[in-house]
């Protein structure tokens, strides 16, 4: 197959500011051209409760917006190297969702949970999504990170078939010394049946490592896994797996086949370009070296050919960077970002660049039609800078094009019908906040209410006003390292208890058991009638 002609082009996005909220681990979802950030760095700030962001792409420029949410969607906490895919009801449909599962929380502990975003409405100022957990049952796999979901479509089925990551040393076999080691999941294949929420395991003989942060590209029935790390050998395996599905009316049929013609990568990016063709970008091909080369996979029924393409013009930055990461950002672009390091004022700030994979004439609006699931690195940097009220995260895709006088951080239209937006949930059985006739009660509210995180399970947001928390106790709570659960969820034994009113006793003093008298002193005169007295 001869090399692409569509050249590659690559434009540096310059960060303003808040740029450590882009960690590596981070995840992008593209709905209808509507790009979604989530997996930031630290729970989300007061400003974004939900911890998921708009990518408002305009004149090259990107702006970071709270995304809306409908008010049946359950809560999503900011998941970091997660896997994802897109799911559709058929091969041919258009309408889609996105899937996601496992994943680091804030906390570095590690989600088994699995969620389906959706789009649900859509007009020229607001988005609107809606997040479903679901509940599985059978073979349930285990908290992970860095592994890939995909959906095949075989017969009139679709299925989500999971693979690889790693999790934390099991319980039983911890020491002291290596409490929170990390290791390979076992090379089990997971079939997720939707429709049912079960679950069923494979065992493969031709998988006998683990994998983390490989790259697997899915169509019809047939999933290609290429690259991938494996902590126990610390190799980077050149193998190149081919998995085909058949969902038959009785139990589902899984086989593995290894196919010449791998790549031995890891943390590599795929973007869709094409019908059948994708673009494989970044990566690792050891520990301290980066893999600038970049390749063109193509498939075709049920072959996959992948070919070396030309790679664009690498600045030097990129070329002698220790490290890089990013995300597709659907329509043939890629996220990337290196690390700022002394270069810049805040100390864990990061350069970004946007890598567009198609030519100009095809960089256009196009429905995805296979299953593409990738992770970034490894990498993690140091904790995010707190992100404000009504702050947007501002890029500019030209280097010259960015003006700091010009720079509007926020914007009225940013502001409009918010009625579904997580300030105003209801929040517990007892909750009161009604947007229509809500009125600051706390000093720091404007226009709105104060919410806290409580901590029971993955986590839900509560108004503070609802928890009857007094002022001083909310700023205590906000700038201390504790743990806190709503009126609901208390648990004396997790972290701190929602203080009560008590009713102060007023304490009697205790009387001495045996008083004591000053002694008074006797005259002469008084002893010598006594004297005369008793004789």
């Amino acid at each position: 197959m001869a090399q692409s002609p569509n050249k590659m082009s690559l434009q540096v996005a310059s960060a303003i500011s808040n740029s450590s909220l882009l960690q590596p681990g981070f995840s992008l979802l593209n709905f209808d051209g509507h790009v979604f950030f989530l997996g930031q760095k630290g729970w989300p700030k007061r400003s974004c409760p939900t911890g998921v962001f708009l990518l408002d792409i305009k004149q090259n420029e990107l702006k970071m917006k709270p995304a809306f949410f409908s008010k049946d969607s359950c809560y999503l906490p900011p998941l970091r190297y997660p896997a994802l895919c897109t799911l559709r009801g058929s091969a041919e449909s258009d309408e889609y969702q996105y899937i996601i599962h496992g994943g680091k929380t804030p906390n570095n502990d590690l989600s088994d949970k699995i969620y389906v975003m959706s789009l649900v409405s859509k007009t020229s100022k607001k988005t609107t999504l809606q997040c479903v957990e679901k509940d599985l049952g059978g073979d349930v796999p285990e908290a992970r990170y860095g592994h890939t979901i995909n959906v095949v479509h075989s017969r009139g089925k679709s299925m989500s078939v999971i693979f690889g990551g790693r999790s934390y040393t099991p319980l039983a076999q911890r020491t002291t010394e290596k409490w929170n080691s990390v290791v390979d999941c076992l090379p089990s294949v997971f079939l997720v049946d939707f429709e049912f929420g079960c679950c069923t395991s494979y065992i493969l003989p031709e998988l006998q490592d683990g994998l983390a942060f490989h790259v697997s590209v899915a169509r019809n029935d047939t999933i290609y896994i290429l690259g991938g790390h494996s902590l126990q050998n610390n190799t980077r395996s050149p193998s190149l797996y081919k998995l085909k599905v058949d969902l038959p009316l009785g139990s589902p049929a899984v086989t593995c086949t290894i196919l010449p013609g791998g790549i031995s990568v890891s943390s590599a990016i795929v973007t869709q370009t094409g019908d059948s063709e994708f673009v494989l970008v970044g990566g690792y091909q050891s520990d301290n070296q980066k893999r600038l080369v970049c390749n063109t996979i193509v498939l075709e029924d049920s072959k996959i050919e992948i070919v070396e393409r030309a790679s664009p013009d690498w600045t030097p930055d990129i070329k002698h960077c220790r490290m890089w990461f990013g995300c597709d950002m659907g329509k043939g672009s890629v996220l990337l970002g290196i690390p700022g390091a002394n270069k810049q004022l805040i100390s864990d700030a990061n350069y970004f660049y946007i890598l567009r994979c198609k030519g100009a004439e095809e960089d256009k609006e196009e429905e995805l039609t296979a299953q593409i699931s990738s992770q970034t690195s490894t990498e993690d940097p140091g904790d995010s800078t707190p992100f404000e009220d009504s702050e947007e995260f501002c890029f500019s895709a030209e280097a010259n094009s960015f003006d700091v006088d010009d720079t509007d951080t926020y914007n009225e239209d940013d502001e409009e019908d918010e009625s579904e937006t997580g300030y105003w949930i209801t929040c517990s059985a007892s909750c009161n906040i009604d947007i229509n006739t809500w009125v600051p009660f706390y000093s720091t509210e404007l226009n709105k209410p104060a919410m806290i995180l409580c901590s029971s399970g993955a986590g839900h947001w509560v108004h503070a006003q609802c928890m009857d928390l007094s002022e001083s106790m909310l700023l205590r709570l906000s700038e201390a390292n504790v743990k806190y659960f709503c009126n609901e969820h208390v648990d004396l034994n997790k972290g701190l208890q929602t203080p009560k009113k008590v009713v102060h006793l007023k304490k009697q003093p205790m009387k001495p058991l045996h008083k004591k008298t000053t002694m008074k002193l006797t005259t002469p005169a008084k002893k010598s009638f006594l004297r005369r007295l008793f004789e």
